[in-house]
């Protein structure tokens, strides 16, 4: 009788032990916006697996427009975005606490492509240029770049708007304007149309955040130890596409639906060198956004740029060990 009571105690055990859920895994939401290669270590993120391996379940989305990243950051629907700096002023001199903890890619990874007969900077004087939308990371980045280059983008020239990367290509073709602002990997595409690669921008080394890693105040305090995993992982994709060459080739044809071999070579090219191996979010690239708000708008010529960025992550990061062990340095 006893033996059989300690039978049906040990088989209670065990179905109780079988009936209680498993550890939950933490989850983590991350949104992007924009199909570029600056989202690329999102990317291999989600196809490494690199934040399950940390005992994170992610979801990682892909929204097409920074404003609606943003407010679903600010909504706490998700804990982080991948997006620019011109996002993160724009909230912040709102009166919202977003905050950047991490820097992808510090300057603009654009090139100014021109009609065939511009030669020359002065030449660009009395034309016409083509961005995205008027205020978007291209507008700035082309009216930035023209200042560098001894050209008043509002003086010497007219900007407007044409839209994506396609439907700039066509409006420089069909003569609508005469330059615009394109990244790699579509610049042999705009050769092949008989235009000028013109300049590289990122020659210029411009300050500025064109792509970073988001959240809000609220949630470093609330959730720290998720986002160092999250960032553990933002160091390790680095690194990858640092260091795997066909890989991170590969995902952009994958991503970005393009298949010239030439174009994927000089995309690697130009985001590989952008991407620092530890992405400290340096108020530099957001002093940048700025200045160029100041003029227009007193909040902006007040604000304190360190105020916008939380290094205290990536320190943290760095302080351990990890980045040098990866790069074994």
């Amino acid at each position: 009788m006893l033996k059989k009571l300690l039978l049906a105690a040990t088989l209670l055990a065990l179905l109780c032990a079988g009936a209680l859920p498993a550890r939950a895994q933490e989850k983590l939401r991350l949104a992007w916006a924009g199909f570029s290669p600056t989202n690329s270590p999102s990317w291999v993120i989600e196809e490494k697996k690199l934040l399950q391996k940390q005992g994170v379940q992610p979801e990682i989305i892909a929204i097409n427009a920074s404003p609606t990243v943003l407010q679903a950051l600010l909504a706490n629907e998700i804990d982080a975005a991948s997006i620019s700096v011109t996002t993160l002023t724009s909230s912040r001199l709102a009166g919202a606490d977003a905050i950047m903890i991490a820097g992808v890619v510090p300057t603009f990874v654009d090139h100014i492509v021109s009609l065939s007969s511009i030669t020359a900077v002065e030449q660009l004087k009395g034309k016409t240029g083509g961005v995205n939308r008027l205020g978007s990371t291209s507008d700035l980045g082309l009216r930035l770049a023209l200042k560098k280059l001894g050209i008043d983008p509002d003086k010497d020239t007219k900007i407007i708007p044409t839209g994506g990367t396609a439907e700039r290509l066509a409006a420089l073709s069909k003569g609508i304007t005469q330059f615009t602002i394109i990244p790699e990997p579509f610049l042999t595409q705009a050769e092949k149309l008989g235009l000028r690669n013109f300049y590289n921008i990122s020659d210029l080394k411009i300050p500025f955040w064109w792509n970073g890693i988001l959240s809000r105040e609220a949630t470093v305090k609330a959730k720290r130890p998720l986002l160092l995993k999250l960032l553990r992982a933002l160091v390790e994709a680095i690194y990858i596409i640092k260091t795997d060459k066909e890989y991170a080739k590969a995902l952009f044809k994958k991503n970005l639906g393009v298949a010239d071999p030439d174009g994927l070579e000089r995309a690697y090219k130009d985001y590989s060198n952008a991407f620092p191996e530890i992405p400290y979010p340096n108020p530099e690239g957001v002093k940048t956004m700025l200045d160029d708000l100041a003029p227009k708008n007193p909040k902006a010529a007040a604000a304190d740029p360190n105020s916008y960025v939380d290094m205290s992550l990536i320190r943290e990061l760095d302080s351990s060990g990890f980045i040098r062990q990866l790069y074994k340095k």
